[in-house]
C-alpha cells in the first residue's frame, strides 16, 4: 500500500508533467512551459538526436508565438540538449560519450556526498518514501513499464537529497542527469536490467541504514557507472545517434 507522502509526491510529479503539456498557451511563462515539454520529448527520444526543430512548427503545435519558442530553445541550448545554429536552425544534439563521462563525474561528486551525509542524518519520512518507491520500481520492472520505472528512479534520487535537507543539490545536477536519461531510454528496456538497478538502489539504502559512509559511496559510484558499462554496446547498436 502506498503511504500518503509518497502518493502525494507522485501526484505532484504527474501534475507537473500534465501542466507542461496542457497549459502551454496561457500566461507569461509560456516559454518555460514550452521548454518543459520539449525537454520531456527530447529525454523520451520522441525528438531523437539529430532532429531539426522548427520554431514555426513548435509555435503552431503549442499555440504560442515564436518568441517564447525561441526563448525555450535558448534555455535548452544552455543545458546542451539542443544546438542553436544561427541562420541554420536548431538541432537536438546527438549523444556524446564525452558528455556522458562529464555528467557521471559531476553526479558522482554530488550524489556520493549526499549518501555519505545521509549516513550521519537522514529524515525518517524520506526513508519511508524511498521504501515505497523501491517497491513501485520493482512492480514497474516486473511489468516492463520503462516510463514509470524512470519516473520512480528520478524520485528516488530526489528523495535522497530531500532526506539530507539538500534539495538544491538535486537542482544542481538535474540538467546534467538529462543527458544520462536520454541514453537510458536505449539501455534500460528489459525486466532483468531494471530489477538489477533496483537492487543497486537497495544496496545504497542498506549502507545508509547501517551508517556505513564508505560503503554508501561505493554503492553509489557503482550505480552511476552502470550506464557507462552499457555505452560501447549502445553506441555500436545506434551509431547514427552518437557524435
Amino acid at each position: 500500500m502506498l503511504r500518503y507522502g509518497t502518493q502525494r509526491a507522485l501526484e505532484v510529479f504527474d501534475l507537473s508533467l500534465s501542466l507542461a503539456s496542457s497549459a502551454l498557451a496561457s500566461g507569461a511563462s509560456a516559454a518555460g512551459r514550452v521548454e518543459a515539454e520539449l525537454r520531456r520529448a527530447i529525454i523520451a527520444l520522441e525528438l531523437p538526436p539529430g532532429t531539426r526543430l522548427s520554431e514555426q512548427e513548435i509555435a503552431l503545435k503549442y499555440g504560442v508565438s515564436r518568441q517564447p519558442v525561441r526563448e525555450a530553445l535558448i534555455a535548452l541550448a544552455r543545458t546542451r540538449l539542443v544546438d542553436v545554429q544561427p541562420q541554420r536552425g536548431t538541432v537536438v544534439v546527438k549523444f556524446s560519450v564525452r558528455k556522458m563521462m562529464e555528467a557521471r563525474f559531476v553526479r558522482e561528486a554530488v550524489e556520493v556526498a549526499i549518501v555519505q551525509q545521509a549516513c550521519e542524518s537522514f529524515a525518517a519520512q524520506s526513508r519511508q518514501r524511498i521504501s515505497d518507491l523501491l517497491d513501485m520500481q520493482d512492480k514497474a520492472a516486473e511489468r516492463d513499464d520503462h516510463a514509470s520505472f524512470q519516473r520512480y528512479d528520478e524520485l528516488f534520487h530526489v528523495e535522497l537529497a530531500e532526506g539530507v535537507g539538500m534539495p538544491l543539490a538535486w537542482e544542481a545536477i538535474r540538467d546534467i542527469k538529462a543527458h544520462m536519461d536520454r541514453v537510458c531510454q536505449l539501455t534500460l528496456p528489459g525486466t532483468a536490467v531494471m530489477l538489477a538497478l533496483v537492487e543497486q538502489h537497495r544496496s545504497i539504502m542498506a549502507a545508509i541504514d547501517a551508517r556505513d559512509a564508505a560503503q554508501a559511496g561505493i554503492a553509489m559510484r557503482h550505480h552511476l557507472t552502470e550506464i557507462l558499462r552499457a555505452l560501447p554496446k549502445t553506441e555500436a547498436s545506434y551509431p547514427d545517434l552518437f557524435e
